[in-house]
Parts: C-alpha cells; sequence; structure tokens
C-alpha cells in the first residue's frame, strides 16, 4: 500500500477483544492479518502475497510481480524463502520468549543462519532479492530480516546481507512502517536488539 502510495483506512486489530477477533474471523476464519477490503470490488483478501498481487494488479506502477514468467517465479521463490525459512523461525522464537519457556531453539537459529548464507552469496551481484527492481519478494524480506537481525545479529562477514538490509531500511514505504511500528516495540521481547536508530 505505502509502496503504491494507495489510499487505505487502517485498522489495528486486538485479538484479545472478542468484538475485534469476531469481526476478523467473519472475514477469514483463521483470524490472521494482513486482511483488506476492498469497497469498491466488495471483496475480502487474506495472505500477505495474494494482496500485494492484487494491488500489483489493480493499481499502476512497477510491477511488484514480473509480467514476464521467469522472472515472476524467482520473485516468488524469494518471497517463500523469506516466508517460511526467515519469518517462521524468528516467529517461533519470539513465540517461546512470550510464553517464558525454556526451549532449545538451535533448529530455528540454524535455519537463520542458513538463510543469511544462502542470501548473502546471492545478493553478491544483485541489488533486491529477485528481478531487477524492488519486487514482492524485498516485501517480505524487509520485517523478516528487521526481527530476525534482532535476535541473531547478520554475521560480520555478510557485507552483501548487510548492504541490501540497509537499501530495505532506507526505502520510503519501509520507513513509514517502521514509525508506526514504532510504538509497539516495547511489547517486542527481543526489542533490545532493534538497532537504536529505529528506536
Amino acid at each position: 500500500l505505502y509502496e503504491r502510495d494507495i489510499e487505505f483506512d487502517g485498522r489495528v486489530i486486538n485479538l484479545a477483544d472478542h468484538a475485534d477477533r469476531a469481526e476478523l474471523q467473519a472475514i477469514w476464519p483463521f483470524a490472521k492479518f494482513p486482511v483488506i477490503r476492498d469497497h469498491t470490488r466488495k471483496r475480502d483478501l487474506a495472505e500477505a502475497s495474494i494482496i500485494i498481487e492484487y494491488l500489483d494488479r489493480r493499481f499502476p506502477g512497477e510491477p511488484l510481480i514480473p509480467r514476464e514468467w521467469e522472472e515472476a517465479l524467482e520473485v516468488r521463490l524469494w518471497d517463500r524463502i523469506f516466508d517460511n525459512y526467515v519469518q517462521v523461525p524468528l516467529q517461533q522464537i519470539v513465540a517461546d520468549r512470550l510464553r517464558g519457556a525454556k526451549a532449545d531453539m538451535t533448529r530455528e537459529r540454524s535455519m537463520l543462519a542458513t538463510a543469511y548464507g544462502m542470501l548473502e552469496g546471492h545478493l553478491q551481484s544483485r541489488v533486491w532479492a529477485a528481478g531487477r527492481s524492488f519486487s514482492m519478494a524485498d516485501c517480505a524480506a524487509a520485517p523478516a530480516l528487521f526481527y530476525a537481525s534482532s535476535i541473531q545479529p547478520f554475521p560480520g562477514d555478510h557485507q552483501h546481507l548487510q548492504a541490501y538490509f540497509d537499501r530495505l531500511t532506507e526505502r520510503p514505504s519501509f520507513n513509514r512502517v517502521l514509525k508506526e511500528a514504532e510504538p509497539y516495540f516495547s511489547l517486542y521481547p527481543f526489542a533490545d536488539g532493534i538497532p537504536a536508530k529505529f528506536r
């Protein structure tokens, strides 16, 4: 939405509030977000990559999913890598901390290390994660890497990954997201790992 500068009415859903949860479940029974409601087309959509693809077709701008099939596959691959191999392990580590559990999170941390190493090699000759320009893959990378790096910082010799992350955080759309997230950082159990420049 911010990347395309699309006007919208934002809504913060409190899952602990029965009415909020019930309203979300009426749209998406899994009660997960993001979810959007397009009033002009009377259509509800869930899941970030589906929402991005929908907005990419509905609103003009540089395509976030290339029209060329092989380039689109590359974007979708890296979108899945960021979601499944960065976002998922970091969410499991965060959930463990929130529960106050003392589980051995070696598997999750190992998955993050593998993803970091894969990205370091992949980004040696690239500005963005997939294709020639900023894409849906980078939309997936931004929050995943932001929070993952607060749990498990990038190794010092991963200069390409660090440079890519810096490019992401300098993007105006992501800056807007970070500014809106800042008031909630104190609720995040690894807030001390977020670099001071973002707090």
